[in-house]
């Protein structure tokens, strides 16, 4: 498989579009702070094991996620394709800043246990909110890959792969926590999104390498696909 770039490529896409909202899923239910002390200083020190846990997830989810889009930036190849490359684009860059971000995790628990929560808290806003960190790493960067994914899952349902109840609930899931604050309905609304980009990556995982090596361009002819498998 490693040598066949459509079946590396489509089986990969399929496996990352059914794993990495998962991981993200298991991430925010695992996450003490979705349950407890809303001060992660506080909460992470309440089990620091489950607090790294989380973490550990979260990175893995988004960065899983960001190599995920590319496949889905495939399905737009003949339609939709501008809108593809633009969200798609948002997206990789929105999960890869989202998963830097998670060095503050350590950090944070760190402080819990060597100052009071209040202190804890103190510092760590002193250093978040240094201008660097703010434009470098922050805004509008964490939050290009939750606005960019609807929207790109939305230009795979115009390019006629899924139905339109695909974007929907990867729209709800998403763009629906920005209406809560982060805890047991954060849990809720991330998980819908699971059923979505997964059952897209159950399509890509039963649609054949013929079907994958179709969205290429048009100029590319069918042979070269039987030679290049064939290899």
């Amino acid at each position: 498989m490693l040598r066949d770039q459509v079946t590396f490529r489509r089986v990969a896409a399929g496996i990352l579009l059914i794993v990495a909202p998962l991981l993200q899923a298991l991430a925010v239910i695992v996450d003490p702070g979705t349950w407890g002390d809303e001060r992660e200083a506080v909460s992470f020190g309440d089990d620091p094991v489950l607090a790294q846990t989380q973490s550990v997830l979260y990175h893995w989810s988004w960065m899983l996620m960001a190599v995920a889009a590319f496949g889905l930036i495939h399905l737009t190849r003949h339609k939709a394709t501008r809108l593809g490359h633009v969200s798609g684009s948002l997206t990789v860059i929105g999960y890869v800043a989202l998963s830097g971000l998670l060095m503050t995790d350590p950090v944070e628990w760190w402080l819990g246990r060597h100052y009071p929560p209040e202190r804890a808290q103190q510092i760590l806003d002193e250093m978040m909110n240094l201008p660097g960190v703010v434009y470098g790493f922050q805004m509008p960067w964490a939050f290009l890959g939750f606005l960019g994914l609807p929207v790109l899952v939305a230009a795979v349902w115009r390019a006629g792969f899924v139905g339109w109840w695909v974007p929907a609930l990867v729209a709800a899931g998403y763009l629906g926590s920005f209406a809560v604050s982060y805890g047991p309905a954060t849990a809720l609304f991330w998980t819908v999104p699971v059923a979505g980009l997964g059952w897209i990556g159950v399509k890509v995982l039963r649609m054949g390498d013929q079907a994958w090596a179709a969205y290429y361009p048009v100029g590319r002819p069918q042979e070269t696909y039987a030679h290049t498998s064939a290899g």
